[in-house]
């Protein structure tokens, strides 16, 4: 049966004559309890001029308005997918109803920091959290299980995970420990990997986590190759997925809900590889960063991987590169970080990535940009302490959209 304006909604004077034309529907993209819904206004506004814009969701009816594009409709409920319709008001009633845009899924969308080191080279064990849709400094969340550098996070849309790091030096661990976003509060032990590493990559489909690469200081560098894998929604130890093309540290990693990609590294220099999340094996090779690269910030949305804060192994970088998961091929310039760091940690939304930390010159700072477009980054706010080597993890990253 076909959407209906609600009540109350039709004037006394309505006139279907001089009611305006129908909106064109754009694209909603979810939210935390909530979506943006996007529009095009009718070229014919009817007898007079529009006064609002209003959208609907389905399931639930639930109503938003605006005076323009796009509509910010509150009220949803995290985990359910919602379409919506909109419609235009004069002062004779209500256009038709737009088509039904697409389907999304509104989450909690938070990005969590862990772990790292200070500027006088002491451990930390606290995690803070940022609302990734908004900016703002970052609030306190709680406690790791111990005090780490150079863990690998990932996550799902209620748990994030951190996996390995050191104590110190030579000091790795294997240890995996888990969060709920939803809540605050300390991390929960998972399991063990294999090996002890640090500076390993991570990346995740909604249901499993990859960590790959890293290593173990026992007098030199010894670089893994390993990849494993967890079922994030379990608890229990990692299982063996396959390996990396090169044994490497220091690694980017984001994926798709289909591809884990890993990129760079101290043993991979340039090369970036990808594997399919939901099979095992080994890795098969994507392309090319600009440059040989090691301590790269990562991050992703859906369809474009992001690496930012670049250490070339002379220096830390402000520039940012990107890739298209579902193709193969070299990375492209995206824009620049506000300041040039290395030793970053990054995570994202469907719609933004967040850069935080970093060791070149220890900061605390935070930048964020808009994935889907081109650009420079726009200061997002403060993580609590001045750190690097730290973690990171969202709820709504690129492989659970």
């Amino acid at each position: 049966m076909p959407l209906r304006p609600p009540a109350g909604f039709i004037s006394a004077f309505f006139d279907p004559l001089n009611n305006p034309n129908a909106p064109t529907i754009g694209t909603a993209t979810g939210g935390d309890a909530s979506a943006s819904v996007a529009f095009t206004a009718p070229a014919n506004v009817g007898g007079s001029a529009i006064s609002a814009y209003s959208a609907i969701s389905s399931p639930q009816g639930i109503i938003a308005s605006a005076a323009s594009s796009p509509i910010s409709v509150t009220g949803l409920s995290n985990g359910t997918a919602y379409t919506f319709a909109v419609w235009a008001i004069n002062s004779y009633g209500p256009s038709a109803f737009s088509a039904s845009s697409n389907s999304v899924t509104p989450a909690l969308v938070r990005g969590v920091w862990a772990g790292g080191r200070t500027s006088g080279d002491a451990l930390v064990n606290n995690m803070s959290y940022v609302n990734i849709a908004s900016t703002g400094n970052a609030l306190d969340f709680g406690d790791l299980v111990g005090t780490y550098q150079g863990a690998a996070g990932c996550g799902s849309t209620t748990r994030g995970i951190f996996a390995g790091g050191s104590t110190g030096s030579d000091q790795e661990v294997n240890v995996i420990q888990y969060i709920t976003f939803a809540t605050t509060g300390d991390a929960t032990d998972f399991g063990d990997m294999s090996v002890k590493r640090e500076d390993a990559g991570a990346c995740n489909s909604s249901t499993r986590g990859l960590i790959g690469g890293g290593y173990r200081g026992t007098g030199f560098n010894s670089n893994y190759s390993l990849i494993e894998y967890i079922t994030i929604a379990t608890t229990g130890n990692a299982s063996t997925f396959g390996d990396l093309a090169v044994a490497t540290r220091q690694l980017g990693s984001c994926s798709s809900s289909t591809r884990g990609i890993f990129a760079g590294g101290s043993g991979a220099g340039s090369a970036i590889y990808y594997v399919t999340i939901a099979s095992t094996g080994n890795s098969s090779s994507f392309g090319n960063l600009s440059s040989n690269a090691r301590r790269i910030a990562s991050c992703s949305s859906a369809t474009r991987g992001l690496f930012g804060a670049m250490d070339d192994l002379t220096a830390g970088k402000n520039a940012i590169e990107y890739i298209t998961i579902a193709s193969t091929g070299n990375s492209a310039d995206f824009g620049d970080l506000t300041i040039e760091q290395t030793g970053r940690a990054a995570c994202s939304s469907s719609v933004r990535g967040v850069f935080g930390g970093g060791v070149s010159a220890y900061t605390n700072v935070m930048d964020y940009v808009t994935i889907a477009t081109l650009g420079n980054a726009t200061d997002f706010g403060d993580l609590p302490i001045v750190e690097g080597y730290t973690a990171a993890c969202s709820s709504s990253n690129g492989g659970v959209q």
